[in-house]
């Protein structure tokens, strides 16, 4: 029998024969596939998350290309844009000033300091708001004389300069509040004086300080204790850890120290206050790639400066002063004139938080008396022009509930965000601080200033007061879209003091018998809690309940 029949032959090829053009390889190594092949093969999760990153990296791309184009255009339009605000600004209006010393040298001796004293001084013959025998002490012997020789310089003008005055001067009503213009920032030189007044602060200067008391001197001591602890652990630096005896940095610019500066020569502490002129004479530069917060940056270093300058009248702190406010100034470069929140100090950019493109209102509209001071000491008007327009902007804004402000506004749009929330807590409450303050600043001229604040208290009293149970306290709570909320923030305590000022100032007097009860429930805030210290937000009791105190902690 022949071999079984089959039904198929065999063919063996080589290699070369079998890999040509088009030819075809069974071997088990690896070979070439397209990339939609692949893309086919991978399961749907692995699509969607190679789909996802880049989306991602898209997006990231596009703000990246636009923060670069706005930093590029901000640094080569910096020195245009310098000279067309210069020409631009109209000449400054500022009211009368308040006398200060002039400039002395930057080496000039520090040794001349106040002394802490209980006994008032005799009364000067113009109103000043404040601790007037650091106000009326000129910090240097020669300056001294040089008001002594104003002063009876003024007796011998003549007596219509008065009547000139007093027929300029004009009354400012506002709901049956009626105030005189300048009251309190007049020069003590523009008025005829008796000549006994002449020697007035001579006579002063010669009288013996009362010796501190018990509280007082705890008061010193406590300050010295955490001035130990700061310049043992955290000398130059922004923050002292004091658990840890370490540092923490903010914006690397010695703000402990500079915060604490006024301070230290209010308590008379002439050594610690050298060491710290020293350190901001030879150390603090403000020429640093470092991203620093316009409001932070504002109230606590440029205002720190400017008030040291106006105690001290030591130059070295009004240059500082002028240095930071020109580096803050790029803030402003927005399309709304409303300022970003973050500025880089060396690199003259500015920009909004990284989440979002929102200020906060308390942050744009509490650095106009900072601002407007350094114009007024420099004679630069662009300081105060830049903080002006955004006053005037937020004056003419829609969105207020009876003078209540929203949180947020739009660096933008110029606009306010979010809506429907009033609160005279965080992120709004020194706006209507300001208010009033940038009101008796200017000479009680700016009637915009007033009529915002006046609005605004009437919008508290009749939308966030309440009272509690079961003492009945009055406190200020939140609106939320029509709904309220009886949370009061610590932060809003500085409401008293504010209505205190402006009742001093002339505006109605049911200003400080709110101002008293306010106070009161302040003051409960501690007395309430276990601890004696108040928490940073505190809830009321709005229903009588057994057991149940006015404050809650939640």
């Amino acid at each position: 029998a022949g071999p079984p029949r089959r039904d198929f032959i065999s063919v063996t090829l080589g290699p070369e024969e079998a890999v040509g053009v088009g030819g075809y390889n069974n071997s088990k190594a690896w070979r070439r596939r397209s990339c939609w092949r692949k893309w086919k093969q991978l399961s749907r999760l692995q699509r969607s998350v190679i789909l996802f990153l880049f989306a991602f990296l898209a997006v990231c791309g596009v703000i990246s290309y636009t923060s670069m184009g706005e930093a590029w255009k901000s640094i080569t339009n910096k020195s245009l844009d310098d000279q067309r605000t210069e020409q631009e600004i109209p000449r400054l209006k500022l009211a009368n000033p308040a006398v200060l010393p002039a400039p002395q040298k930057a080496d000039a001796n520090h040794g001349d300091y106040p002394e802490l004293s209980l006994q008032k001084p005799p009364k000067p013959p113009h109103v000043r708001r404040g601790p007037s025998n650091l106000q009326i002490k000129a910090p240097r012997r020669d300056m001294r004389q040089k008001t002594r020789h104003d002063t009876m310089r003024a007796v011998e003008e003549p007596v219509e300069a008065d009547k000139v005055e007093k027929t300029e001067k004009s009354i400012i009503s506002w709901r049956g509040a009626v105030i005189e213009p300048d009251q309190s920032t007049e020069p003590p030189s523009s008025k005829i004086m008796e000549p006994e007044k002449a020697s007035s602060v001579e006579a002063e200067d010669q009288k013996e300080p009362v010796p501190i008391n018990e509280r007082q001197q705890a008061v010193i001591e406590a300050f010295r204790h955490a001035w130990k602890g700061y310049k043992e652990f955290a000398w130059g630096h922004d923050e002292l850890k004091p658990l840890s005896k370490s540092y923490s940095e903010w914006f690397g610019l010695g703000l402990t120290l500079i915060d604490a500066l006024d301070t230290m020569w209010i308590l008379g502490l002439k050594e610690e206050f050298e060491e710290a002129r020293k350190w901001v004479a030879n150390d603090l530069v403000f020429d640093k790639n470092v991203d620093v917060n316009l409001f932070e940056s504002t109230i606590r270093i440029l205002g720190g400066l400017l008030s040291t300058y106006h105690l001290s009248g030591d130059s070295l702190f009004l240059e500082k002063a002028k240095d930071i406010g020109n580096r803050l100034m790029p803030a402003f470069k927005t399309p709304s004139k409303i300022p970003y929140s973050d500025v880089n100090i060396g690199r003259g950019t500015a920009h909004p938080p990284r989440w979002t493109s929102d200020s906060t209102v308390a942050e744009v509209t509490s650095i106009q008396l900072e601002f407007r001071e350094l114009s007024r000491l420099t004679g630069d008007e662009k300081f105060q022009k830049a903080v002006d327009e955004v006053m005037k902007h937020v004056h003419t804004l829609s969105g207020k509930n009876d003078g209540l402000v929203p949180m947020f506004i739009n660096t933008n749009s110029g606009q306010f965000t979010h809506l429907g929330v009033y609160t005279l807590g965080a992120r709004a409450d020194s706006y209507y601080e300001y208010l009033l303050k940038q009101w008796i600043q200017g000479g009680k001229k700016e009637n915009e200033l007033l009529e915002d604040y006046m609005r605004a208290i009437e919008g508290v009293k009749k939308h966030l007061l309440q009272r509690s149970e079961p003492k009945k306290l009055t406190f200020v709570g939140e609106l939320a879209h029509g709904h309220f909320t009886a949370k009061m923030d610590h932060l809003v305590c500085f409401l008293p003091g504010t209505l205190a000022l402006g009742a001093h100032n002339g505006l109605a007097a049911d200003h400080m018998k709110l101002a008293e009860t306010l106070i009161e429930t302040c003051y409960q805030m501690y007395a309430q809690v276990e601890t004696g210290l108040s928490p940073e937000i505190v809830h009321f009791n709005l229903h009588a309940q057994k057991g149940h105190k006015d404050v809650e902690i939640k």
